[in-house]
């Protein structure tokens, strides 16, 4: 990241101009450039500041901004496309903000167009609540403010200042890998780590980078992003259980519909396991089981349970994936481990039941495009065997 280019303070300056303009100072005295943004929605800036989108944005628009809610977000499309040019161009190196919950809504979204690895922080007051739909899939850093925004004090005036020095420290690393390899996506999660782990180092033994994503919704939508952005060479969906969750409302089921579709402007080869789809992650214990769960195989595992899904469950997300599979059939091909797909299946496991793998196989296959392999290994997904066929299959579709 260039140091010599302008951290962007953008905020509502016409209620936050004090906290702002401390960032500016800050920011300056660690001897970084900063460019002010003015985004609020109620007026002008009450002193100077580099760009004043209340003037450009509200004060020409008076009929589309009458309301606070349709003023807000004419006020995030234009700082939306500001900041993005503003990268693109080469003038800023990160963006810093402050804001109660109408400036933290403001300054993440805008924060959203900066790509990975470009500094972004925001300090906010609300940011102890669940930030899961704020933050997203960005590399966003949230600091709580402990105390409400209201001018500089002793204690907003600390936390401020640490968020100054800590997007000038971000701005200055210079940390890059030492060499370029080609990258493998490989999202994962708990229920077949052992096998994501030697999955890992069999491609790596083969000369790739493996980035790790928890299958846990939001990281499988990050994932899907990214390789969107082009980061990837190969996807390894060794775990595929976002879907599961999705259908079940469990967990890790936080997926939007473009999770396992075609990657939009690229085309990637994603080799498919069925990771985890022998079942559904739920918030329940042994202690108070669901009544309509009660007569399921159940994994308890800590304060999540596992149930095994049942025929139409398993036959609704074979359909599920077999249609977004086949949007991309030339880059997809499918690997399934025979003697289990989670540590909880398997020969004497809580959820072992190899009849209803059989008939997602089945089901998938009848499903598919003739153009999609499906190979199947006599290992469990676990086992290191399978995953150096794993490794080889994806390292084979990439060469390919």
């Amino acid at each position: 990241m260039n140091a010599m280019l302008a951290v962007a303070v953008v905020g509502t300056f016409d209620s936050k101009a004090e906290e702002h303009f401390f960032l500016k100072e800050r920011i300056e005295h660690h001897g970084l450039k900063s460019l002010t943004i003015n985004v609020g929605t109620a007026g002008p800036s009450p002193a100077a500041v580099d760009l004043d989108l209340y003037k450009t944005v509200i004060e020409h628009n008076q009929t589309v901004c009458e309301s606070r809610d349709t003023a807000i977000a004419a006020m995030i499309e234009e700082a939306k496309a500001l900041i993005k040019k503003l990268y693109s161009e080469n003038k800023i190196s990160g963006m810093i903000s402050a804001g109660g919950g109408t400036g933290t809504h403001i300054g993440t979204s805008i924060m959203h167009e900066l790509p990975l690895g470009v500094p972004k922080v925001m300090v906010s007051t609300v940011a102890s609540r669940n930030m899961a739909q704020t933050v997203g899939t960005k590399d966003i850093t949230m600091i709580h403010s402990v105390a409400d925004l209201l001018g500089v004090n002793s204690i907003s005036g600390r936390i401020l200042d640490k968020a100054a020095a800590a997007i000038c420290g971000m701005v200055q690393s210079q940390w890059y890998p030492e060499t370029a390899k080609k990258r493998i996506a490989l999202p994962f999660f708990g229920f077949i780590t052992a096998g994501a782990e030697a999955t890992r180092q069999a491609l790596e033994q083969r000369g790739y980078e493996v980035v790790a994503f928890h299958a846990n919704g939001i990281g499988g939508m990050a994932m899907e992003e990214l390789a969107a952005e082009g980061y990837f060479n190969g996807i390894l969906d060794f775990a595929t259980h976002e879907l599961a969750d999705h259908l079940l409302d469990g967990y890790c089921g936080d997926i939007g519909p473009q999770r396992f579709e075609p990657v939009s402007g690229q085309s990637i080869p994603r080799l498919i396991v069925p990771g985890g789809l022998d079942c559904a992650v739920l918030e329940f214990t042994r202690d108070n089981i669901p009544p309509q769960y009660q007569d399921r195989q159940i994994f308890f595992y800590d304060f999540r349970s596992a149930i095994r899904l049942n025929e139409d469950e398993t036959r609704t997300i074979a359909d599920q994936l077999s249609r977004k599979l086949n949007k991309d059939a030339s880059n997809v091909k499918v690997l399934i481990p025979l003697q289990g797909w989670s540590e909880a299946d398997r020969d004497g496991g809580p959820l072992y039941n190899p009849a209803m793998n059989r008939y997602f196989t089945q089901r998938l296959q009848e499903k598919l495009d003739d153009q999609i392999d499906i190979q199947e290994a006599d290992f469990h997904i676990n086992d290191p065997a399978f995953a150096k066929i794993a490794a080889r299959m994806m390292a084979q579709m990439i060469q390919e």
